[in-house]
């Protein structure tokens, strides 16, 4: 059989496509498999995109400074795990806090947050060797900074299908040593890395948290013509071209964990009844991150005032698309830092959804004051002063019913019509005024 189909020639196609891509990539001896850190990355960024706070260590640590840092990053990602440390950084005695990833600026007016952005490092490992105890080795596995934040298991559908690479991860990678008991920081929950990807040259799997036996996975696939799966590859590509050629893009592979990634808290009942808190990381399934991304590009080219729709089926991921969405169309800025949009109106007939859209923003926002839901359980003010306030006061998402939904329209029109009218909307409001449509109109859609 030619060595095309072998799993160790899709292997190196990746590896040359990323780094054809603008990805660095690594040498497995390089890694730190204790720390699960790859050290050269994580003082090269802080070097490159924080040259005074390395200066400060320094001064403190002398030849140590690496070392402190390392210590450092290492205790905070088991504290914090990846996805905080990623956004918030963390802090080092004598360096004060460091931040540990730049996000996409949202305008091109800072040059310093730009520059920043452009020190972000991303690589890729061949064969990783991530185990003190044993001497098993990963396909693939990518770093932002010196993170690991994703792991791949290749299989060919000439050699073995996508559930053999499933069966590898739940038989052969348990996120804690069987016979010493000792976790793999690599592929602890939350402390490792983020999403390990099942992938065979059609199809993709994915899961957030390995427990052995128990791992769940879910498809990362496009879809082919409304069933299962992808659709064939192009002439000489691969039918999961996709996740390389798009996902791992690297504005869109950074924004991801900045922008995408949430935990979700629920109660679960064991089998006797007993009930318990159980946290669940979530990576955005492919068609989630395209309905997003396809809906902020088409904004940014066509500008607002136009309608799209997202087709879910059911248990599809509803609730975090729309949190994503709104969250990515306010931080939609022009050349000049101006917002496309002031607020954001989610009208949902699902009254729970307010606290989880709230939830879903306070990770990715870090600041309060974003989202405020418009109801009468918390507030004796009438809605539709509420509704009032939280669009005069600029409120970025403000989430509302079907039924209050009619007091937003009516101030819409209202300022659509004159917007000399808006400093009174509240007026308006209370009394019923309906203003003639002049240019302006209000789109609905609900999935």
């Amino acid at each position: 059989m030619s060595k095309v189909h072998h799993e160790c020639e899709l292997e190196r196609h990746i590896v040359r496509q990323l780094a054809a891509a603008g990805w660095r990539v690594g040498d497995p001896a390089a890694y730190d498999r204790a720390r699960a850190l790859y050290p050269e990355d994580v003082v090269g960024w802080v070097q490159d995109s924080q040259p005074e706070a390395w200066k400060k260590l320094e001064r403190l640590n002398g030849a140590a400074t690496e070392a402190a840092l390392l210590d450092r990053l290492t205790k905070t990602l088991e504290s914090a795990g990846t996805v905080n440390v990623l956004r918030r950084g963390f802090a080092v005695a004598g360096g004060g806090a460091i931040a540990m990833s730049q996000p996409l600026p949202e305008d091109a007016r800072n040059a310093t947050v730009i520059a920043r952005y452009q020190a972000n490092r991303l690589r890729v490992v061949a064969q990783l060797a991530y185990s003190l105890d044993k001497a098993d080795r990963i396909d693939l596995a990518f770093f932002v900074n010196g993170i690991p934040v994703a792991t791949v298991e290749l299989k060919t559908d000439f050699t073995q299908r996508v559930e053999a690479a499933m069966a590898q991860y739940r038989q052969d990678r348990p996120p804690k040593n069987e016979k010493t008991g000792r976790a793999e920081p690599l592929l602890a929950f939350r402390r490792g890395a983020v999403v390990h990807f099942a992938m065979s040259d059609s199809d993709i799997r994915m899961t957030t948290q390995l427990e052995g036996a128990a791992t769940v996975f879910l498809p990362f696939n496009r879809g082919n013509d409304g069933a299962a799966g992808n659709p064939p590859g192009d002439a000489g590509t691969y039918p999961v071209a996709y996740l390389w050629q798009r996902v791992l893009q690297r504005d869109n592979w950074l924004r991801i964990f900045h922008r995408f990634v949430l935990f979700e808290r629920r109660q679960v009942q064991d089998a006797q009844g007993r009930s318990e808190f159980k946290e669940t990381q979530v990576f955005p399934r492919f068609h989630q991150w395209e309905g997003v991304t396809a809906i902020v590009d088409k904004v940014r080219a066509e500008g607002a005032g136009q309608p799209y729709l997202i087709q879910h089926s059911a248990g599809s991921g509803k609730t975090n698309t729309i949190s994503w969405t709104a969250h990515e169309l306010i931080r939609i800025r022009r050349p000049d830092g101006e917002p496309y949009f002031h607020s954001v109106i989610v009208v949902t007939d699902r009254t729970v959804l307010d606290k989880q859209l709230q939830d879903a923003i306070a990770q990715i926002e870090h600041q309060t004051g974003v989202v405020r839901a418009i109801d009468n359980e918390s507030s004796s003010v009438p809605k539709s002063q509420q509704l009032a306030e939280a669009m005069l006061a600029g409120t970025p998402i403000i989430v509302c019913t079907l039924q209050t939904f009619p007091h937003a329209q009516k101030l819409i029109l209202a300022v659509g019509a004159d917007p000399n009218l808006s400093h009174r909307a509240d007026r308006i409001l209370s009394q019923g005024w309906k203003p003639t449509l002049r240019g302006s109109a209000v789109d609905k859609c609900s999935s």
